[in-house]
């Protein structure tokens, strides 16, 4: 085989997957759009996400800043040069992150030290499989960690918060997962896709609940009793009211696939892979002998995202306040912002991650960071030929990891407003109550969206020190859209679409299958 061509194949592959989501993907949130109240905010979270989509496919940039673990599912024929294949393959992943494709993740678990070209042991992970047929067949999945951090594994049998005990059986498994679904809230950036898992033991039942989510959304199950359940999630999963973000709303799933494994008689193990919205997964044919794609796959008629739709920053009407601020901020300004405003920012903000945040507690700032606005973001930037950085991706991070340090840094910096998904804890809460705070809740997955809203860069703290995704960066905004989901009154969003959902979660704990 050319592996100079297979190289350039696999780099194809990983640019389409991150920049283009496929067409069944496309439909699911397309359906959700529909189903939603216009002027909702879950209606408005939607809009966002559906030019975010088509932004990112006409800039050919990432869906979403957080590229996730690249993970390769590869069959090939017998005699296939696996270790051969591999290389190209870490060569592709390397030149897609230097040229903005892919944000650099892998990082060393003791150092946290940052590769900078997403290699390093166990990155990317590729799986080898060999099969009768003379072509090569590569699926690619790019899961955020955002959503990774929301996969979960029961064993059963045990109790479950509002559905009491789970059996080792299907009903059981039901409870497990509906349970999944629930505790993801927001914090996935639902509406979210799963793959389930029955049996196996704890790591191959991992595996293959990752696997269902190569399955196409509109597929159907061959095992009638599994086809049965998945119907049934997706029936009262969205009824659960999450909603998109966690905003609450008709559509909490986009997609439930299920498969089962045999198991040992002492385990029953449930797992289950949680994809976000921006579901990006693609796949190819490559003839063994050229290295070509020879056809794509999750590809059949295209499915265009409108154009010039209402999103947050147009919002209003239907009670939707929008308010329009300019950093610094002053105590008076924010303690007037309510839960369910919508906030247009301009101005300097400041990204800062888990690094950043864990550094910020024990040290001062390198800027005064008094009435300014703190940015759970992790970008994906490159330099031009000018030597300047430039925004290629730019949405929000999950803020709950930033729970043990976020009040202190507001205490103790003045910090007036941080921007992140998915909503913070109790903690958190008292801390925006006492010194005169809120919490924006932008629009998670929405990179290409947010991207446009930055009209510089700058400056950068500790890029070194931490890498691209947990510097701290300096960027100028104009528009920056975002909603009020925690305020400085000690009322909070997301406690009660959590308190309500699980409300919604109890009444489905009478047994249905037997």
């Amino acid at each position: 085989m050319d592996l100079r061509q297979f190289k350039e194949s696999i780099y194809e592959l990983i640019v389409e997957t991150s920049t283009n989501l496929p067409a069944d993907v496309r439909r699911a949130i397309l359906r959700a759009k529909a189903r939603e109240d216009a002027g909702t905010r879950a209606a408005l979270a939607l809009a966002t996400i559906v030019d975010n989509i088509r932004m990112a496919e006409e800039n050919v940039s990432p869906i979403c800043q957080d590229t996730g673990m690249p993970t390769f599912e590869i069959k090939c024929p017998v005699g296939a040069n696996q270790i051969e294949m591999k290389k190209a393959i870490r060569e592709a992943v390397a030149e897609a992150t230097k040229n903005g494709k892919l944000r650099p993740n892998s990082v060393d678990p003791i150092t946290g030290k940052n590769t900078g070209d997403n290699l390093g042991p166990g990155m990317p992970v590729i799986h080898f499989e060999q099969w009768e047929h003379d072509d090569i067949e590569v699926r690619l999945l790019l899961k955020g960690g955002g959503c990774e951090n929301k996969n979960i594994q029961y064993s059963l049998p045990c109790e479950l918060p509002g559905l009491g005990r789970a059996n080792r059986d299907l009903d059981g498994v039901r409870k497990c997962i509906l349970h999944a679904v629930y505790q993801a809230q927001g914090q996935g950036c639902s509406a979210g896709f799963i793959g389930v898992c029955i049996g196996g033991d704890r790591t191959t039942g991992y595996q293959a609940a990752k696997e269902q989510l190569f399955r196409p959304v509109d597929d159907v199950n061959p095992d009638p009793q599994l086809r049965e359940l998945e119907a049934y999630i997706m029936e009262h999963a969205n009824k659960l009211g999450i909603g998109t973000m966690g905003f609450g709303g008709q559509t909490t799933l986009l997609g439930c696939k299920i498969t089962k494994l045999n198991r040992l008689p002492a385990s029953f193990f449930v797992s289950v892979a949680y994809n976000c919205w921006a579901f990006r997964r693609m796949g190819v044919v490559i003839d063994a002998q050229t290295g070509k794609i020879k056809r794509w796959l999750y590809r059949d008629e295209p499915v265009p995202m409108p154009k010039g739709q209402e999103d947050l920053a147009a919002a209003g009407g239907s009670g939707t306040r929008t308010v329009v601020l300019t950093t610094p901020l002053t105590e008076e300004q924010v303690r007037d912002l309510r839960v369910g405003d919508v906030v247009i920012l301009n101005g300097l903000v400041y990204t800062g991650r888990d690094a950043l945040h864990k550094y910020l507690v024990d040290h001062d700032s390198p800027v005064d960071l008094r009435g300014g606005v703190i940015y759970h973001c992790g970008p994906v930037m490159v330099k031009d030929e000018a030597g300047n950085w430039q925004v290629k991706a730019a949405g929000p991070t999950t803020s709950i990891r930033e729970e043990p340090y976020q009040a202190d840094i507001i205490r103790k910096f003045g910090i007036r407003a941080v921007i992140g998904k998915g909503g913070m804890g109790k903690k958190t809460l008292e801390a925006l109550k006492e010194c005169g705070a809120v919490y924006l809740n932008a629009i998670g997955g929405a990179a290409q969206y947010y991207a446009d809203c930055v009209e510089a860069v700058e400056g950068v703290y500790f890029l070194e020190e931490f890498g691209i995704p947990e510097a701290m960066w300096l960027l100028r905004v104009k528009n920056f859209a975002a909603v009020v989901t925690m305020d400085a009154h000690g009322n909070s969003l997301h406690e009660d679409v959590e308190k309500s959902s699980f409300e919604k979660l109890a009444e489905l704990a009478a047994p249905v299958f037997k």
